[in-house]
């Protein structure tokens, strides 16, 4: 009779040890909320982006956003292997991080006082401006050429509005799901300019089937301050970040990761911004 009460109450604290186990292993499981070493830890990204964040034919993924996520969950303990890439859309970045969706999100997003509102921003890791993508023979060469011609940009992106706004009031804006339908639309002319950060549109530039077919027109319009975005109050987590983008500026994975991102599209990128310092 001893005997089984005994087993009994070893049966007890068994089912209670596993039930604890579980339900620590779902707090830093589905979006890395630990400190490190979890099992997975979701980042959010572009798929649609060359030389930033571009989903590969074979499932991989590469792209400057990319490196520098991965460079950051080494830092918080997480390998490649643990990374779970989520595509985000600019119009769901905000959404993405309040919903738990993701632990932080490197998307080309830029650090801007009204996301601030809504997010957190570790960062900046890199310092892009706004510019504008034409076709090689195109006569844009100034924002105000812009008037009466097709500007595309896509939803959740501030750009094209910005030049509607603030140069050319009669441009049409034309507002698509992702870049890369833009960038269709150039090639086939049904859309006279794409506008959005430089870094962009030089990674789409420099792609195979777009060689030679377009240019850049060098206007600097905006600067665009990339940072990494956390839900909003998780300020343990920018500051990991923040030392994390310190140290890939410090051993020199920064510098490789422009170069092996942007080079080929000889794209001339701003030197590595201070962590807090936003350039307006």
């Amino acid at each position: 009779m001893k005997l089984r009460k005994v087993s009994a109450a070893a049966a007890a604290a068994l089912v209670l040890a596993l039930t604890a186990t579980a339900c620590g292993g779902d707090d830093g499981d589905s979006n890395g909320s630990g400190s490190g070493g979890g099992d997975k830890i979701k980042i959010g990204i572009k798929y649609d982006q060359p030389g930033l964040g571009l989903k590969e034919p074979d499932g991989s993924f590469s792209g400057f956003d990319v490196d520098v996520a991965t460079y950051v969950a080494k830092e918080l303990g997480y390998k490649p292997d643990q990374i779970e890439w989520v595509e985000t859309k600019s119009a769901d970045r905000e959404n993405a991080l309040s919903r738990g969706d993701v632990k932080m999100i490197a998307a080309t997003y830029s650090i801007t006082d009204e996301r601030k509102q809504k997010v957190d921003f570790a960062g900046p890791y890199l310092l892009a401006h706004q510019d504008l993508l034409v076709k090689k023979d195109s006569d844009i060469k100034e924002g105000t050429d812009l008037n009466g011609k097709k500007l595309c940009s896509v939803a959740g992106s501030t750009s094209a509005q910005n030049v509607k706004d603030e140069i050319a009031p009669k441009a049409q804006l034309q507002r698509l799901g992702g870049y890369s339908e833009c960038i269709a639309g150039l090639q086939s002319g049904a859309i006279d300019a794409v506008t959005t950060d430089d870094s962009i549109l030089a990674g789409f530039a420099a792609q195979d089937q777009y060689k030679g077919q377009f240019k850049l027109t060098g206007l600097k319009l905006s600067n665009e301050n990339y940072g990494i975005g956390v839900k909003k109050g998780d300020t343990a987590t920018v500051n990991k970040i923040n030392d994390a983008l310190e140290k890939m500026v410090s051993d020199g994975a920064w510098d490789k990761a422009v170069k092996d991102n942007f080079g080929p599209a000889n794209y001339k990128n701003e030197p590595a911004p201070k962590i807090g310092q936003i350039v307006q």
